[in-house]
């Protein structure tokens, strides 16, 4: 592999690739849809910078690693932080042994420079002002501009991303110009037991059968709750619950008992019940309730003077 290029005079450090061994197990349609946002379907075509949505280890970088490997290009990964700075989505200048500047590549610019596919995992942890340095790759001119290193760098036309991101609160709003540029959106949704069971057989083939059941019970009674438990806490309850039964030389637990064990240490004790916990869910989202009027806030429920008491008088009626 080419580990160096040289763009207007600069040379650039190349990051090495990530491996792309990865197996998506089931919902073939979801790799099908994935696979056709980056098709060139006419030399006037450009491909698709999709965004993979869904709660936080339900597999939307695994999938985004098996579309690149199904389609034998080679994958750079880019993990996303809140204090990513343009520099280092793009080219990061880094003091050598011979005390000059040398300039490295992100796995992101790799990417564009080798024509391989990027994966921007958790894209919605990363702010604005990053997310603007994009802007010009994600549409028809795809190319960035580094400031740092004074160059222009164009996208191989072989270049393919994605952009994962999670449902959950601790993430940033992304800018409309942006999000214009990052479609379709496809939904990564929870797996049916059968490819669930075979999730945990993959990652976890030590792991006795009826360990296996329990926990695909357990994985499936959540989703059916609309419980965000998601495959990777079963691989990590599992593994878990694996160990302390290795452990347990002379002193035989109960497998029921390690299993609970693993659930209450690895996702609380809340876990333990489901139905309750569903409950509270519901509640924190506002459940049933109706909403609040400008009324609620100056006058109790039974005050004569409330604005809208009239209108609950005249149902009572």
């Amino acid at each position: 592999m080419e580990r160096q290029i040289t763009i207007d005079g600069v040379q650039i450090q190349l990051g090495p690739p990530h491996p792309a061994n990865v197996e998506w197990i089931g919902q073939r349609e979801i790799l099908k849809q994935l696979l056709a946002c980056w098709l060139v379907v006419d030399e006037r075509d450009l491909p698709l910078t999709p965004r993979l949505v869904g709660v936080p280890g339900i597999g939307k970088t695994a999938l985004a690693m098996a579309a690149a490997r199904e389609r034998g290009q080679e994958l750079y990964i880019y993990q996303c932080t809140a204090d990513t700075r343009p520099e280092d989505l793009l080219v990061t200048p880094v003091l050598a042994q011979n005390g000059r500047i040398a300039y490295h590549a992100s796995p992101l610019v790799t990417a564009m420079v080798r024509g391989g596919v990027c994966i921007l995992d958790e894209g919605n942890r990363m702010n604005e002002k990053s997310w603007a340095s994009l802007a010009p790759l994600f549409d028809h001119r795809r190319y960035v501009e580094s400031i740092v290193a004074g160059i222009t760098i164009p996208a191989h036309p072989n270049f393919r991303c994605a952009v994962t991101m999670n449902e959950d609160e601790s993430t940033y709003e992304i800018p409309d110009y942006i999000l214009s540029r990052l479609q379709p959106t496809l939904m990564v949704g929870f797996p049916s037991r059968d490819d669930e069971l075979a999730i945990l057989k993959y990652h976890i083939p030590f792991a006795e059968d009826e360990m296996l059941a329990i926990t695909v019970d357990f994985l499936q009674r959540a989703h059916a709750l609309q419980l965000d438990f998601s495959p990777r806490d079963g691989i990590n309850l599992l593994r878990y619950a694996m160990k302390r039964l290795a452990q347990s030389d002379g002193h035989p637990l109960s497998k029921d008992q390690v299993w609970r064990e693993a659930l209450e240490r690895c996702l609380g004790a809340d876990a333990l019940d489901l139905e309750a916990m569903a409950e509270r869910k519901k509640r924190s989202l506002g459940g049933d309730s109706l909403p609040l009027g400008l009324g609620d806030f100056f006058w109790s429920s039974d005050d004569p003077l409330r604005p809208d008491r009239g209108d609950e008088d005249d149902e009572l009626r």
